[in-house]
């Protein structure tokens, strides 16, 4: 994908607009979340999440974003070894043991929410779940630490070290980001680092921060449609993001659902 490098500052009425656009990506992807189960395709899901922007008169910024040829669809859909870029498609099927990423974004007055979930479809492997687990957990070890004052690097060596006491490993291809009137905006907050490097993290910056997580190895490869990325060993990966604000009382989550809650697992919290 392309990149914007610039960083914009929020204003407290710009993050309240971000705010609206994360409640509207987050109800999106429960929608997707509340009806994927064995049969369902991954169309569908995209479909469900398609739903919700309508309802709110707005769009996802994946549609027809530039690469390779122009993004198909509203949400991306990765399945089991798919890391991220998953295109729907009402041919994949969903079975019993799989595990799903929905990530989706939403342009609401001129501002962008950006946010993944991962979960399963019915019981998986005690290994599978530790995967999904870890990648979750990690991304709020990610965002205590978006704190004005630290730098990049300090965000993204808690991401690393995390993982990888858990003897999983993170992505080196694929990264979190600024987010704000673009999807892609400066800075960018790879999933590994070394503390005290990198940027200044300041009050007003938004950031999109994505822990991609692996088992066995972080190497990936993408597929011939252009956009899929897998992990190169065939085993399952997790995804899990949420676009942050960074304020003077400290990092906060815009892209929850109304109520405070996350989406997924019925939108309660679990970690």
């Amino acid at each position: 994908m392309t990149w914007e490098r610039q960083i914009t500052i929020k204003s407290p009425q710009e993050l309240e607009i971000m705010r609206i656009a994360g409640q509207i990506n987050a109800e999106a992807l429960q929608a997707a979340h509340d009806i994927a189960r064995p049969g369902v395709s991954t169309a569908d899901l995209n479909a469900a999440a398609e739903e919700v922007l309508k309802k709110y008169g707005v769009y996802s910024p994946f549609l027809n974003y530039p690469g390779p040829y122009p993004y198909p669809a509203s949400t991306t859909i990765s399945v089991n070894e798919e890391l991220v870029h998953g295109i729907p498609n009402p041919r994949r099927k969903l079975r019993e043991g799989d595990i799903v990423s929905v990530d989706c974004g939403t342009v609401y007055e001129g501002f962008v929410a950006d946010s993944a979930i991962t979960f399963p479809i019915g019981e998986v492997s005690p290994q599978v779940q530790k995967l999904l687990e870890v990648t979750e957990a990690v991304l709020y070890v990610g965002i205590e630490k978006l704190v004005a004052g630290n730098r990049v690097g300090d965000v993204s060596a808690a991401i690393q070290q995390y993982v990888e006491s858990h003897g999983l490993h993170v992505t080196r291809e694929y990264t979190g980001h600024g987010v704000g009137r673009q999807m892609h905006e400066g800075p960018q907050v790879p999933n590994y680092g070394s503390p005290g490097r990198g940027m200044l993290l300041r009050v007003g910056m938004t950031i999109a921060l994505e822990p991609m997580v692996l088992i066995g190895s972080p190497a990936t490869r993408v597929l011939e449609d252009q956009w899929t990325v897998v992990s190169r060993n065939g085993l399952p990966t997790a995804h899990f993001e949420h676009t942050v604000a960074i304020t003077e009382n400290g990092p906060r989550i815009l892209t929850l659902l109304k109520d405070g809650s996350k989406p997924g697992r019925n939108g309660k919290n679990q970690v």
